[in-house]
């Protein structure tokens, strides 16, 4: 059984927990961020210590490392280092999910539960897919992202790099060609057109949100 290390201890830890267990990985341990828990137990894992400490063995040569934080900037930084200090981000598909051979994956992303990539599709490093998404066929989803369940990336769509897509959202085939990078599509927002970099957009159909008043 290959072993692996998960890093990032938060509420959703468990799901990295289970699906790392059904990919066929013995967890050896968890990182935190700091040092704050070091020691604590998590669902009969061990703390064992903070990035810093992990950072601190000089070679992490060979190690197999899950990163669970829903960050996509972290996540990024973090697995990047990783993999320069000589680690493993593998990529953890569930048995259930369903990837397309025509389909490309990249390094460091994780695949929930009932989740569906189609034909002609490609995923970048380090993204989350959560359970019953359905990445339809023809799209680009870039490093970094973030899929929430249930949601459904229409076909011949390009997503950018650290895109965010809330829980049961729906993008339309061949209308939304477009979602920039830093975007965040709000929790079930119907999505209608392309959506700009760095914007937030919400509601059915979705519209940005208003800036702020200082």
């Amino acid at each position: 059984m290959n072993e692996i290390y998960l890093l990032g201890v938060g509420r959703n830890t468990p799901v990295f927990i289970d699906l790392a267990e059904h990919c066929g990985y013995n967890i050896l341990g968890l990182y935190h961020y700091n040092d704050d828990r070091t020691g604590d137990s998590i669902h009969g894992f061990t703390i064992l210590g903070s990035f810093d400490a992990l950072y601190n063995q000089g070679s992490l040569s060979n190690g197999n490392f899950l990163l669970t934080m829903g960050n996509n900037v972290i996540r990024s930084s973090v697995a990047e280092r990783i993999r320069t200090m000589g680690g493993n981000t593998p990529t953890l598909v569930h048995p259930s999910a369903i990837v397309s051979r025509f389909s490309l994956i990249g390094t460091g992303v994780s695949i929930s539960p009932f989740s569906y990539v189609q034909a002609n599709s490609s995923v970048g490093n380090d993204t989350i897919i959560l359970s019953g998404v359905n990445i339809s066929h023809n799209n680009t989803i870039g490093k970094s992202c973030f899929i929430a369940g249930g949601a459904t990336i229409g076909a011949y769509t390009d997503v950018g790099d650290f895109a965010f897509i809330g829980q049961g959202a729906l993008t339309i085939s061949d209308k939304v060609k477009h979602i920039g990078e830093y975007a965040c599509i709000g929790a079930g927002s119907l999505v209608t057109k392309p959506v700009p970099p760095r914007i937030t957009v919400v509601g059915q159909p979705a519209k940005p949100l208003p800036l702020k008043q200082r």
